[in-house]
């Protein structure tokens, strides 16, 4: 599926992006989310040089898009944002663990969190790597971003 039908395809469901919860829901899944992302020892550290409001703010664009409110996300797609970052599936569970501790905290309805993780879960395939040449600059004074799991034991 291109990126650009995903919206239209995804956003299919039987409640309507109001009766999800509309962006107030998103507001309050998001806070929750990137409060736990940034305090994370692991998974912030490929967030600590973008500020938390703009990313929770691009986060809630993309999803009241995604999710079928109005189309008022203008960033880049999560391919994109993520091309400079070796991210395995370790981290990218991880993110779901995080992000579905999130939406019951901030009581989501089971749609919402379905919806929401089908949509996650499209990306997965294109934004886990497994090596550094799978990876991206995006532009030329980039870093690729790749950090060990501090609270993984050593083998």
């Amino acid at each position: 599926m291109s990126d650009d039908n995903f919206e239209l395809k995804i956003a299919a469901g039987k409640l309507s992006f109001e009766q999800l919860g509309g962006r107030d829901i998103l507001e309050k899944v998001s806070k929750i989310f990137y409060d736990k992302i940034y305090e994370h020892p692991w998974i912030g550290l490929y967030l600590q040089d973008v500020p938390q409001d703009v990313i929770e703010s691009q986060q809630v664009d993309f999803m009241t898009s995604a999710l079928g409110g109005p189309k008022v996300y203008l960033g880049k797609l999560p391919v994109a944002a993520h091309k400079h970052m070796l991210l395995d599936n370790d981290i990218f569970d991880l993110r779901e663990q995080l992000l579905n501790e999130a939406l019951k905290e901030a009581n989501a309805c089971e749609e919402l969190i379905l919806r929401w993780n089908k949509i996650d879960e499209a990306f997965r395939a294109k934004i886990v790597k497994s090596s550094f040449s799978e990876c991206e600059k995006r532009f030329k004074s980039d870093e690729i971003l790749n950090f060990p799991n501090p609270t993984k034991k050593a083998s």
